[in-house]
């Protein structure tokens, strides 16, 4: 079992716990064994019956079940063994990726998504518990009974004891079949099978608003029915593959009963003493063990399947690479920042953004616009170190951020996102994230300047108010509004705006864009716009398209060349008039 390249990976997380596992294994093999010790007092108990001597009947049962006690009893400390071994491998799993994600560039968790990320952690370390708990226990115990078992069998009547083997022996040469490679890779297809159906009736149910608006059916779903019928078509013909497979298990290891007696006939040739009706009996009665362990044994081998799968999701994490930290206490000159040919990929072979190179002096506001998918969010993103760049290098301050510490970089630059998110928590803690160390003074300060008393005043408790308790939660726009008095109390000299009013309705955007012109004063400030008319303003736009800088300048000097931010502008003018004129109607 230690040659299992996965039981080696989850001992190296075991660490001085690993001796508890394989103190389980021994526990639990000893434990099968004495288990098997009761047959030869019922074998006893049988001979006497036989001979007509009742005297020692008694004993025998005692000694069965004193023995079968002394079994449980050491199969209990083999599990309580291997459950301390298995929490704390799992334990440490978790430790393992948490450190490790903490050394990753932020922008990993996004890629990867916090919900799936949680589910690696959680789920794929809860699947190892299983696995050394209950399944390598009973693997030791799988494999130590049939040991003992074929010493019992041929020590009683080595040829009833073979013809016994006969049928077990044809049964496992069919499991190892049944089990082997080709078993692990039909268990992958089943489980692409699985999750494509699983991921289509995702994107059905979902769709199911569209579906009874338009009056539609599930067969409007072509992907979802088609993913339905290859699941189907695949189970149907892996059914049948398995089942003549499985009748000749299933009736092998289920006829040692008929080769015993059959066996028995020919031994005796017709001379059928009490000893041999007497180990008949014996071995009627214990060679089903056998059949029974080897079932076990095929149906745990799912079991190190589903293990070498979460041990697969894991390392999605762990080859993640993590970032590397400066330490030191070098702080950027000014707030100023500079990319020089600025190259990244997520998968490595396209592009987000590619040979990106400008200037954005200290003091000004710049915007990030173009079509989606060209790169904005990404290059925003870099700056931000969320991602380091496979080239180039990104300096703020005449430093490259690679050279500045962490804490320091975090201190210096603040990214509201498009879909700020606040903790549960009070009003307070969601603010105070910035400045942990601030006064009540300084957080209402930050929450005036953001605009967002209102916001307090009708709370219950104001700032104390525990958002998500009692049904109080806030809107978009006031999720908004109270990240950005979060970034006011920060106070940093370089603040990224991805979309910040994307989710506001036309009142909160007012009190947004309020918000932002306190925000804005002495900094150095980056917008990611869709909306036109928010960045008319500023100090110069870059329209990203493809990850490429195709145009930049200030406002009138784009619409004046006329190329893609002419045209983009033009649009969306035309789409404003639109909407006026509809509404006018």
């Amino acid at each position: 079992m230690n040659r299992n390249p996965d039981l080696v990976r989850l001992m190296q997380y075991a660490g001085g716990y690993k001796v508890l596992t394989y103190l389980s294994w021994v526990l639990s093999a000893v434990s099968a064994v004495i288990a098997l010790l009761p047959f030869v007092c019922i074998w006893l108990i049988i001979r006497d019956v036989l001979a007509f001597e009742y005297g020692m009947i008694s004993t025998y049962g005692t000694y069965a079940v004193c023995l079968a006690i002394l079994a449980m009893l050491i199969y209990i400390a083999a599990l309580m063994c291997s459950h301390v071994a298995a929490f704390r491998v799992a334990a440490n799993m978790r430790k393992s990726m948490l450190s490790h994600v903490v050394t990753l560039p932020i922008g990993v968790d996004g890629r990867i998504g916090s919900g799936k990320l949680r589910k690696i952690i959680n789920e794929s370390s809860a699947a190892t518990e299983t696995y050394l708990a209950h399944q390598l226990p009973d693997r030791a115990a799988a494999v130590a009974t049939p040991v003992a078992l074929i010493v019992m069998l041929l020590w009683f009547d080595w040829r009833l004891g073979l013809l016994s083997l006969l049928p077990v022996a044809l049964g496992f040469i069919i499991m190892m079949r049944m089990t082997g490679d080709r078993m692990q890779e039909r268990m992958k297809q089943y489980q692409d099978a699985l999750a494509d159906m699983s991921n289509q009736a995702v994107e059905y149910v979902r769709g199911i608003p569209v579906v009874k608006t338009f009056g539609q059916t599930i067969y409007s779903f072509s992907l979802f029915k088609n993913s339905i019928d290859r699941y189907e078509k695949w189970v149907i013909a892996y059914t049948k593959e398995l089942m003549k497979p499985m009748i000749v298990y299933t009736g092998a290891i289920n006829s040692s009963f008929a080769f015993i007696v059959a066996g028995a006939f020919l031994l005796a040739s017709g001379d059928i003493t009490p000893g041999l009706i007497l180990n008949v009996l014996f071995y009627v009665i214990i060679t089903p063990v056998i059949s029974i362990t080897l079932t076990k044994i095929m149906f745990k081998s799912e079991e190190a399947m589903i293990v070498h799968d979460a041990l697969m999701r894991v390392d999605t994490i762990m080859n993640e690479k993590p970032q590397n930290d400066a330490h030191n206490d070098l702080s950027p000159a000014d707030s100023s920042v500079s990319l020089e040919h600025v190259t990244f990929s997520y998968d490595g072979m396209k592009d987000a953004v590619h040979d990106v190179s400008l200037d954005i002096p200290a003091g000004s506001l710049v915007a990030f616009v173009g079509p989606s998918g060209g790169g904005k969010t990404t290059l925003a993103s870099i700056i931000a170190r969320f991602f380091d760049p496979q080239n180039g290098i990104v300096r703020i301050g005449g430093l490259d951020i690679r050279d500045i510490s962490k804490e320091r970089l975090m201190a210096y630059v603040s990214f509201v996102f498009q879909d700020s998110h606040l903790i549960k928590g009070t009003i307070r803690d969601n603010v105070k994230l910035a400045k942990p160390d601030a006064s009540d003074e300084e957080v209402l300060d930050a929450l005036r300047t953001a605009e967002c008393m209102d916001i307090i005043e009708k709370l219950p408790d104001g700032i104390d108010t525990v958002l998500g308790t009692g049904g109080i939660y806030l809107s978009g726009g006031e999720t908004q509004r109270i990240a950005i008095a979060r970034t006011i109390l920060k106070n940093s000299p370089v603040i990224i705006l991805d979309e910040a009013t994307a989710f506001a309705d036309p009142d909160n955007e007012v009190k947004v864009q309020k918000a932002f012109s306190s925000l804005f004063s002495g900094r150095t400030v980056i917008m990611i716009a869709h909306r036109l008319s928010t960045i008319v303003n500023a100090d110069c736009i870059y329209v990203l398209s493809d990850g490429e800088v195709m145009e930049s300048g200030t406002f009138e000097e784009l619409v004046r060349r006329g190329g893609l931010f002419s045209n983009m502008w033009n649009d969306y003018r035309r789409s404003v008039e639109w909407k006026v004129s509809k509404e006018a109607m």
